[in-house]
């Protein structure tokens, strides 16, 4: 069997995995997990980047002897390198507010129907392309010869070699979907310096090997290679779908839920871009067709808020509940930025004429009812907008382990959901590396390992919808 680290950086945590592939097994086990906390400065919110990478270095020291490393994180956010390749400051987060009003600033020259058609990016107000304008008159970015997202950053720092995966620059509103590369009249348009990126890679390319200081810091025995994976973590999810054929959904659960579909080809129409749908870049020529939401992001949060109460328990309070009481759009950007959640999430059903969730567990089942029903309307929205019905929904990442969620959505969608691969972007990852090196064959035979190798559950559907349809007709109405 060969061994392959995964570097997973989550919005909340990240974590060194190490998976064990042969052409018949996957074995996926953890070698160290850390919190990523966000840090508010005088100058606004910032990634504590040099904590995360001295946990990818603990996390690669732990993982022990490996015959490749590969990086994912989330998206849109990059770090500044100067001419001499130092990092001019910590990356912004996407939840600071230095781009509140850039989209309307952008859409002024390139208007928001002309944006879409060219790059497919859904408006979020948080993408690369309005951090790069909110940024047009900052040192920071006057001073910068390079921009790497944030794995690519990671890369280099362990290999000294730049690049920029292509499923993640497909997130910066700066690619073409149609021509999987850059979108120069964009660009151009909108003072935007595309050579500020370094060339771009794909899942499976090679991405330099570890530095001689990284092999004596970690005391891995070189050489050890460092491969492109979808280093977009949702790319690296879907890769990690355990789909057997038959058409399908799929939602990635963590901080955010990201639904849709796996198509060939984008979908640019107006109507496309009026329901937020994004076509970002997946493995193999695929496009991922989704819409995200807020996601389990809303959760957290009141968890902060209450200081950290367990969490089965709460969902055992929340099961309890009656079911749809009240819901709120997971999807408003209300529930963006952090702070106040149990109040905000009250305050909104107050405004909708709802009622109000008071307890702990009136307000985590509000939240887990409504990202049910933002599943059920981003699935049946997808398959309209593409003309792709499906059959079932595959549920992958942190979400499965929370089985009154998954539950809801199969009943807010009528459609059995499939709950896998807790740890799915790491478990694309490794496949992704384990392809790379000739282990597995192409997506169908990595899919059809995980299936075998990876403890699925089937929730079926009960119901008839009509409860979910007069939830959705409140919100439409609010």
């Amino acid at each position: 069997m060969k061994a392959y680290a995964a570097v997973d950086l989550g919005a909340s945590s990240g974590r060194v995995m190490v998976g064990r592939v042969s052409p018949d097994s996957l074995e996926l086990s953890e070698a160290h997990r850390f919190p990523n906390r966000p840090v508010r400065t005088p100058e606004g919110l910032r990634w504590d980047i040099l904590a995360l990478y001295g946990g990818v270095l603990d996390g690669l020291r732990a993982a022990g002897r490996v015959d490749s490393v590969g990086i994912d994180s989330w998206a849109v956010d990059y770090g500044l390198l100067d001419a001499d390749g130092a990092l001019l400051g910590n990356p912004v987060h996407y939840r600071d507010a230095r781009t509140e009003g850039v989209a309307e600033k952008v859409w002024a020259t390139v208007p928001a129907g002309e944006l879409y058609a060219a790059t497919g990016i859904q408006y979020a107000p948080f993408n690369t392309l309005y951090q790069l304008v909110a940024a047009r008159s900052t040192t920071q970015l006057a001073h910068a010869e390079r921009l790497l997202l944030i794995p690519d950053l990671v890369s280099y720092w362990l290999t000294g070699e730049q690049g920029t995966e292509l499923t993640n620059a497909s997130t910066t509103q700066l690619v073409d979907p149609r021509t999987r590369t850059w979108s120069y009249d964009i660009a151009e348009r909108l003072g935007v310096d595309l050579g500020l990126f370094a060339p771009l890679r794909r899942p499976g390319d090679p991405a330099g090997l570890l530095r001689p200081e990284v092999l004596e810091e970690t005391g891995l025995a070189g050489p050890v290679p460092v491969t492109a994976v979808g280093s977009h973590d949702t790319a690296s999810a879907v890769a990690a779908v355990p789909a057997t054929g038959e058409p399908f959904a799929y939602i990635c659960t963590g901080t955010w839920s990201l639904a849709g579909l796996e198509l060939t080809a984008p979908v640019l129409t107006e109507e496309s871009r009026a329901a937020n749908f994004t076509n970002e870049l997946g493995l193999d020529g695929t496009v991922r067709y989704l819409r995200n939401i807020m996601g389990l992001w809303l959760l957290q949060e009141c968890q902060r808020v209450w200081g950290e109460p367990d969490l089965e328990q709460l969902l055992r309070e929340a099961g309890a509940v009656q079911t749809l009481r009240s819901v709120v759009d997971a999807g408003d950007e209300r529930f963006l930025a952090p702070g106040r959640m149990p109040e905000r999430i009250a305050e909104a059903c107050r405004a909708s004429g709802q009622p109000v969730p008071v307890t702990r567990a009136e307000v985590t089942r509000c939240i887990l009812d409504s990202l049910a029903l933002a599943h059920r309307r981003a699935v049946e929205d997808a398959q309209r907008l593409a003309d792709h019905p499906v059959d079932v929904v595959y549920l992958v990442g942190g979400g499965t382990r929370n089985a009154l969620l998954c539950q809801l959505t199969a009943d807010a969608c009528g459609l059995p959901v499939v709950a896998g691969a807790t740890e799915a972007a790491a478990l694309g990852n490794v496949l992704v590396q384990a392809r790379a090196h000739g282990v597995v064959g192409d997506l169908a035979a990595m899919r059809r390992l995980l299936t075998r190798t990876q403890p699925l559950t089937r929730y079926a559907p009960r119901g008839d919808g009509a409860r979910w349809r007069e939830a959705e007709a409140r919100l439409a109405t609010r």
